[in-house]
């Protein structure tokens, strides 16, 4: 085989189908485009300020952030390859402020996609890994223009989820509910191959992903346990770890997949009316599904973050995810700690990360 025995996307998505026979297919259709979106997209990433797409579109999307001239190309790829086929209902992106409705020519399916087309394209200018991040529901009514509170489903309602992230090699990491499977994309043959089937996530780690410009707004469970694990081996938790943080949610969890670790971006104190950073829908339960799926879990500090019923489009929430000892036990310094509780050494007003007044 010119794959080396080893099964294609294609290959895989029909064993799957196989397993369900009262599947249609049309779950199966919507990856694959899905799969030329990203394709295209890898394409135009690769190619840099050689493209000519480089550096800002001069606009804002609904959230207030500058758009990169690829976050809107990455957009409308993602929209003409998934619109035509008949297996959406409707769409919600990060760069669109309303879900979009699709073309009146093109028929109306059983699915609705959610996605963010360009994570991390604050990175783009600095050649650091970027991704796409999607997710699939079913749609309440197929057949019809989806409406607009159709997408407020909690995440573990998702039939699908995944991600590609463009880095030295491309790859496309997918679940549809039985593990989470990486495929590499082959560039000579143009295919994607299945490269790290049933992906795990270690239970342990000594490495945690945060950004510690947020210190002085953290909650005081994450203080605490930020400041547990800088203490390294003479400390409370007995071992040595590494602090990471890219800005590219898709290459952090990516990191995390591999080779295992704990991401958080917590709710803080900042701004009652934002109750985390990241957006619920197209990121926050896309990287749930996969990471669950991998043995790790998933919370919002509080509680899983899947179970949580979105109530707007762009709705944002903190996010803490990763190999299962390190979220369990920051959830249990939540449960513990009343407000106030951690008088931070390293990240308090006046500890060794703050400036002093």
């Amino acid at each position: 085989m010119p794959t080396g025995g080893r099964s294609t996307l294609t290959q895989y998505l029909i064993e799957e189908r196989r397993r369900a026979p009262g599947a249609t297919g049309e779950l199966n259709s919507l990856i694959t485009d899905i799969s030329l979106a990203c394709k295209a997209i890898a394409k135009r990433v690769a190619h840099g300020a050689l493209s000519g797409a480089s550096g800002s579109a001069g606009t804002r999307n609904v959230q207030g952030e500058e758009q990169q001239q690829l976050d809107v190309l990455s957009n409308g790829l993602f929209l003409r390859a998934t619109e035509w086929g008949g297996h959406v209902a409707g769409m919600v992106s990060e760069e669109l402020e309303a879900p979009y409705v699709l073309p009146a020519q093109y028929p109306r399916g059983k699915y609705l996609l959610c996605f963010d087309p360009l994570d991390g394209s604050s990175n783009i200018d600095v050649n650091v890994a970027v991704g796409s991040i999607f997710s699939v529901l079913r749609a309440p009514t197929p057949g019809t223009d989806a409406r607009p509170e159709d997408f407020l489903q909690p995440g573990t309602q998702q039939v699908c989820a995944g991600y590609a992230i463009y880095g030295p090699c491309t790859m496309l990491v997918l679940t549809l509910g039985n593990g989470t499977h990486g495929f590499t994309l082959d560039p000579l043959l143009g295919e994607w191959v299945l490269s790290h089937p049933g992906i795990r996530v270690p239970a342990e780690t000594r490495e945690f992903a945060i950004n510690a410009s947020n210190s002085r707004h953290w909650e005081p469970a994450v203080k605490r346990y930020v400041d547990e694990c800088l203490a390294g081996a003479t400390g409370p938790r007995g071992k040595d770890f590494n602090m990471r943080w890219i800005a590219s949610l898709v290459a952090e969890t990516h990191r995390i997949l591999m080779r295992g670790g704990v991401f958080l971006y917590p709710r803080d104190t900042r701004d009652g009316t934002k109750p985390g950073r990241l957006r619920l829908l197209y990121e926050v339960n896309p990287i749930a599904f996969l990471i669950e799926q991998a043995g790790g879990l998933s919370s919002d500090g509080h509680r899983r973050v899947m179970d949580v019923t979105p109530t707007a489009h762009h709705q944002r929430i903190g996010c803490i995810f990763g190999s299962a000892d390190e979220v369990a036990r920051i959830e249990r310094y939540h449960t513990e700690a009343p407000p106030d509780a951690h008088d931070s050494p390293l990240f308090g007003r006046r500890g060794l990360f703050s400036a002093p007044d």
